[in-house]
């Protein structure tokens, strides 16, 4: 008698009529293998899926180059199927469940004629976790199977987990044809599926990822009592030996990557790399905030990574021992067979083919390696990785962090004033946007807790949700701000950033601790300078003046501005946000 999971697989492959069905164990072996098929038999556009990378610098290391229209998340194609739209929210496309599974099922059908369909069985979190999660992704993309081997942790043992229980998150993959007309990313929450067609982007087919591990995972954690979060996790420990654990949600282009492998700038302090993108929150049995990191991998934005930026990621790609790493739109330095990107150690290859494979001449304007390059690299590779990835108790978390890119108006650092402002505060970030954004240069987009496009159901409840989570919680962690990204009057950034980011982090964790006092305001706790240790850092006295400065006269645009985002959730919109937002209203007002 067949199990779920054999029974599920048997009906699409009835449907999706593939060649044959390679049921993935997870293996190093199978893993070569079916690199070395990339290599010799699978094509994209005509070209191999993988070509080897200088093993010499780069060990095991490997090459994929994706369809030039397929390069990023699509987020206008992507849509959250829940019974009705109201419970999707404002903040997702909606599709009634019925006929997105027929327009689905429709471009399914026979699209795996002439290919293999790889069966991954992995899970989300150490399998022996309570907080972890079994799954099961179907997909005709070799560069995807590899690719969630490294993020996931893969192999049989899922199988023998799931049982006959036939509980387990589903997951559908077919690259199609790549054509932008016939790409969607269909999630159902309440049965636990993602749909995805016509693209082989990490974001829309590496469905553990942003899928599953956000959309689907947010909802399952409504329904549960849990949350899951855009957020990296990281142990912080002084020299001492005492190791605080905090979680950090920041926008695109907001040092995300940068803070959860940060190499400190003050002696005796550390960081310790958990999770760099997604974290699960828990109430554990002690009434604390726990967190678990479901990933196995990173999934990195390549341009920019440097060891000035991330010396610590650098070490990470190039420490490469049981799991293969994957560098995808890159250029490729043809005399040495390495990857390059803007923004890399080493200067432009004289001799180079950027990631559409075309020659490049490194006089012309134009992007070597595409702006949304990318690397995926196990986090086992990682020299900072934490003694506590595995634990399936997950860490106790002390901070939670929230930030932005603004140029003007939000200090360096504040802690909010309790859970309800913290949420709030949270619930209002905002980033002015950058180039590689699809934005106008230097506009504020509003992204609550970083989860704007993957928060997987109607806001208004997310946030709700947030305060219930508080209100069960015996020691709830201090929430704080900070904004790396202040400038001064010629627009230069007044703060160092980088390594040392830790001068924050360290003052932080004493508020943790009840170590340090801070100046009250009205937007939150403020460092006093004095609390801040500036030790080897020549920072003028006026510089770090600025960086705290509150002004309230130029929030009145801000206060205006969080109104008409607030509006967009109508009732949904808890009565504790809008009572945070009143007093804020009324201190500004008070000072104009």
């Amino acid at each position: 008698m067949s199990t779920p999971v054999e029974k599920w697989v048997a009906e699409l492959e009835v449907l999706c009529q593939p060649d044959k069905v390679w049921w993935f164990n997870g293996s190093e072996e199978e893993a070569k293998k079916l690199i070395r098929i990339g290599m010799e038999e699978e094509k994209l556009n005509g070209n191999p899926v993988f070509t080897e990378l200088n093993q010499k610098t780069y060990p095991n290391s490997y090459y994929h180059r994706s369809h030039s229209n397929d390069v990023a998340r699509t987020e206008q194609l992507t849509f959250v199927c829940h019974d009705n739209k109201e419970k999707t929210g404002p903040n997702n496309n909606w599709m009634d469940p019925k006929a997105a599974k027929e327009k689905m099922n429709g471009l399914y059908k026979g699209c795996m004629k002439g290919r293999t369909m790889y069966v991954l069985t992995y899970m989300m979190g150490n399998p022996d976790s309570p907080y972890a999660k079994a799954c099961v992704q179907v997909t005709d993309s070799c560069y995807v199977a590899i690719s969630m081997r490294i993020m996931t942790r893969m192999g049989k043992h899922v199988l023998d987990k799931i049982g006959k229980s036939g509980n387990f998150v589903k997951g559908v993959h077919s690259i199609g044809d790549l054509h932008p007309e016939r790409r969607f990313i269909m999630h159902f929450p309440d049965e636990g599926l993602v749909m995805s067609f016509g693209s082989g982007y990490g974001g829309n087919a590496l469905l553990g990822k942003k899928c599953f591990s956000l959309r689907i995972a947010s909802w399952l954690g409504y329904k549960e009592g849990w949350l899951a979060e855009h957020m990296i996790v990281i142990g912080i420990e002084d020299p001492k030996g005492n190791i605080s654990y905090a979680v950090a949600a920041l926008p695109s282009a907001c040092g995300k990557t940068n803070m959860a492998m940060l190499q400190s700038a003050l002696p005796g302090y550390k960081v310790w790399t958990l999770g760099d993108d997604i974290a699960w929150l828990n109430i554990g049995p002690d009434g604390r905030l726990y967190a678990i990191n479901p990933e196995a991998g990173m999934f990195g934005v390549a341009p920019g990574t440097s060891m000035k930026t991330n010396p610590n990621m650098m070490r990470t790609l190039k420490n490469n021992k049981f799991f293969p790493t994957l560098y995808t739109n890159t250029a490729v330095n043809v005399e040495t067979d390495e990857p390059w990107w803007e923004g890399h150690d080493d200067p432009a290859p004289k001799n180079a083919v950027d990631w559409q494979g075309r020659k490049w001449d490194p006089s012309v304007k134009e992007k070597a390696a595409h702006p949304n390059s990318r690397f995926t690299v196990s986090v086992s590779n990682c020299p900072t990785v934490s003694k506590e990835i595995n634990n399936p108790k997950g860490v106790p978390i002390s901070a939670i962090i929230f930030g932005g890119r603004r140029s003007k108006l939000i200090p360096l650092v504040y802690e909010s004033h309790d859970w309800n402002h913290g949420v709030f505060l949270g619930s209002i970030m905002g980033s002015e946007t950058t180039a590689a954004a699809a934005h106008t240069i230097g506009s504020l987009r509003r992204d609550p807790m970083a989860m704007l496009p993957f928060c997987g159901y109607n806001m208004g409840d997310y946030f709700s949700h947030w305060m219930s989570i508080g209100k069960k919680l015996k020691q709830p962690p201090k929430i704080f701000f900070v904004n790396w990204f202040r400038t001064d009057e010629n627009g230069k950034y007044m703060w160092p950033g980088f390594g040392d980011n830790i001068r924050v982090l360290k003052w932080m964790m004493e508020r943790t601790h009840g170590r340090k006092a801070a100046k009250e305001t009205a937007i939150g706790y403020v460092p006093h300078e004095e609390d801040l240790d500036l030790s080897g850092l020549n920072l003028p006295k006026e510089t770090l003046k600025k960086l705290f400065e509150v002004n309230l006269k130029e929030w009145e645009n801000e206060i205006d501005d969080i109104n008409a985002f607030y509006y967009k959730f109508g009732d949904k919109l808890p009565a504790e946000l809008k009572k945070e937002y009143e007093k804020l209203d009324k201190e500004i007002r008070k000072s104009l």
